[in-house]
């Protein structure tokens, strides 16, 4: 911001003591009409001094040696107001004055950005954020202090510091010494970059360390169950109610395509009477906060009906007697094994089972698929797409026929 008007001026300024050893020597700082005076602690005789120059009279080696002095102060000045000007910083006479005095703001400091970042989180947990995205950022921020201390021998750094190398060297360290995967890695460094965007926003920082750094995610193979794995789970005969219950709980899943903690926090409030007469789910992810409107499959429908008097279910707050997302997966590793499919398997391949072998794999077009799974991008979706080599035999058998 620049101002309008600019002056520096020096003065006497009669001491309240020692009246007989001269006048102190002040620099009036004039910015907009906005006036700041700063001693210089030096004294000067009145008679010797120049009020129209604003120096000391006389070609003595004492008046000499004091308006070279002040003449320092003087550039000094002007520097102070060019450091306010490149650092697009109002140029105010308390601005220079602090300058000229070594009082500076606060340096900011990258841990203690991140912490308040961190507090705010907490702060807004169930209103704009889910306690999965504060561990998310808790986890980084412990990453990218134990990074510091390791690189650096530093518990904290000013933000000034912050470069492209101080970035590659941070996921080199992810790689190595954390043993992160790629994706983890840019996962990790996508939150760190939440910080370094803050700092810019700001002004506290002047250039993105991130600018010429990629951060491409490396396309995962999706895991899902088959038809004939979905079926062979479906008939199995479990032994114990614990199994049953788990295998319907995920089954539930793999027919809405609803996530471990939507399913936990389906109430049959939610489950109305849809524009066709059938009936739907019409929820929120917890996960995004995006509206889902999912048509119930008859095979869903069932599972609702099979648990509606369970002790959990009675009252409705529950549609399903849904077990923590820990021992959910501890009693679906069992599943697996005694159905002797080889796949890691986990609730959330139930939702991918949903996108690939129950929508897409039987024609359902990828923008239906897209809106039931709650997705804000379509390309989310297409990776599942990728992977349906049924899809692509079942597309080229019909060119086949067309061609024969």
């Amino acid at each position: 911001m620049l101002e309008k008007s600019f002056g520096l001026l020096f003065f006497l300024k009669q001491a309240k003591k020692n009246k007989n050893e001269g006048s102190y020597i002040y620099l009036r700082i004039t910015v907009d009409g906005v006036a700041k005076e700063l001693s210089t602690k030096r004294l000067w005789p009145i008679f010797k001094w120049n009020a129209t120059a604003g120096r000391a009279f006389g070609n003595t080696e004492e008046g000499k040696t004091l308006n070279s002095y002040l003449d320092t102060l003087y550039y000094k000045a002007l520097q102070a107001k060019k450091v306010l000007l490149d650092h697009d910083q109002a140029i105010t006479a308390e601005a220079i004055k602090n300058i000229l005095l070594g009082v500076t703001e606060k340096k900011k400091m990258i841990m203690e950005i991140f912490q308040e970042h961190n507090e705010q989180v907490a702060a807004l947990l169930d209103k704009e954020f889910a306690p999965g995205t504060l561990q998310r950022y808790r986890t980084s921020f412990d990453h990218t202090k134990a990074f510091m201390k390791w690189k650096y021998n530093k518990e904290d750094m000013e933000i000034q510091s912050l470069d492209y190398e101080f970035i590659s060297s941070y996921s080199f360290w992810l790689k190595t010494v954390q043993n992160c995967s790629h994706n983890t890695t840019v996962k990790y460094l996508g939150n760190f970059k939440k910080i370094v965007l803050i700092c810019l926003k700001s002004g506290w920082l002047d250039r993105d360390p991130f600018i010429r750094f990629k951060m491409v995610k490396k396309e995962v193979h999706r895991v899902y169950l088959t038809p004939e794995e979905l079926a062979i789970i479906e008939e199995k005969k479990f032994p114990t109610e614990r199994l049953r219950q788990v295998r319907d709980i995920f089954l539930f899943s793999c027919y809405t395509g609803l996530a471990y903690i939507d399913v936990k926090r389906l109430s049959r409030s939610q489950i109305v009477t849809g524009i066709d007469g059938e009936q739907w789910i019409f929820t929120k992810r917890k996960k995004t906060d995006t509206p889902t409107r999912l048509p119930l499959l008859p095979k869903a429908l069932q599972l609702v009906e099979k648990y509606k008097e369970h002790p959990s279910c009675e009252n409705g707050s529950q549609v399903l007697p849904v077990l923590s997302n820990q021992k959910m997966n501890s009693y679906l590793k069992e599943i697996i094994d005694v159905c002797g499919i080889h796949k890691p398997l986990t609730f959330h391949i139930a939702r991918h089972t949903f996108a690939t072998t129950i929508t897409l794999g039987n024609g359902v077009p990828i923008e239906t698929v897209s809106k039931m799974l709650g997705h804000k991008s379509i390309k989310q979706t297409q990776h599942y797409a990728r992977i349906l080599d049924t899809k692509i035999s079942h597309d080229m058998m019909a060119l086949r026929e067309k061609l024969s």
